[in-house]
């Protein structure tokens, strides 16, 4: 293993960070909303709603990422009509279609960790809040989904670093993430140990904040867990 090679090709990698935190980030901001949307959907009493949120989710979650942004880039492409609708003019950029494939996926990974959490909130907590007066919508807003939040955080932080790993797939698609970069810089080198060693060790970095925030978050978050002083 040459260290001086890793040395050298590790600042050539950090300007695709840039790329993979904003893959990572923009997928998790509008997969988390989308989560929200299908956990309600899956909790509600509407067969059909239910319905369509199970199929979504088992479809994203059963099938390989991979796969997904192949689908998205490569495959509705084909179809004259999507080529000649206003979305196309998302679709034909590579840098959108690993979005929307990133926030797709990661949706539904995302919507069972917020259902387990709701579902996990206790009952009393809700009499207590409908016996206070609060309507059903006030009663999620306030007690349920913050509690569902709480109780969901450490396995969404689980779902972070695992989006982060996947942005690595963004690369099929020629985007110059990372991973990308590392690619490109082999294929120079024909030294892909020390390339993508340095390569890990930027996703190492990533992960280790993540979950650091995600530490921290559950300590704001849970502070009648803190042992007394």
């Amino acid at each position: 293993m040459d260290l001086s090679l890793i040395a050298e090709v590790f600042p050539r990698l950090l300007p695709g960070l840039w790329m993979t935190l904003q893959l990572v980030a923009l997928a998790l901001a509008f997969g988390f909303f989308l989560a929200v949307g299908l956990a309600l959907m899956r909790l509600s009493s509407n067969p059909v709603l239910s319905g369509l949120a199970w199929t979504y989710v088992f479809v994203f979650r059963g099938t390989p990422l991979l796969v997904q942004i192949f689908l998205i880039y490569y495959g509705l492409g084909q179809f004259e009509a999507v080529r000649d609708s206003v979305a196309w003019t998302i679709l034909r950029e590579a840098y959108w279609c690993a979005i929307i494939a990133l926030t797709l996926n990661t949706g539904a990974y995302t919507s069972e960790i917020i259902r387990g959490g709701i579902q996990a909130v206790p009952r009393g907590h809700v009499e207590a809040a409908r016996a206070c007066g609060m309507s059903k919508a006030l009663t999620y807003r306030r007690v349920t989904l913050p509690l569902a939040f709480r109780q969901a955080l450490p396995a969404y932080g689980n779902e972070i670093i695992l989006m982060v790993k996947a942005s690595s797939l963004a690369s099929t698609i020629t985007i110059m993430e990372v991973t990308g970069i590392a690619r490109a810089i082999v294929s120079q080198t024909f030294a892909p140990f020390e390339v993508f060693a340095a390569a890990g060790a930027i996703y190492l970095a990533i992960n280790f904040v993540a979950t650091r925030g995600v530490q921290w978050a559950e300590w704001k978050l849970t502070p009648y867990l803190r042992p007394r002083q």
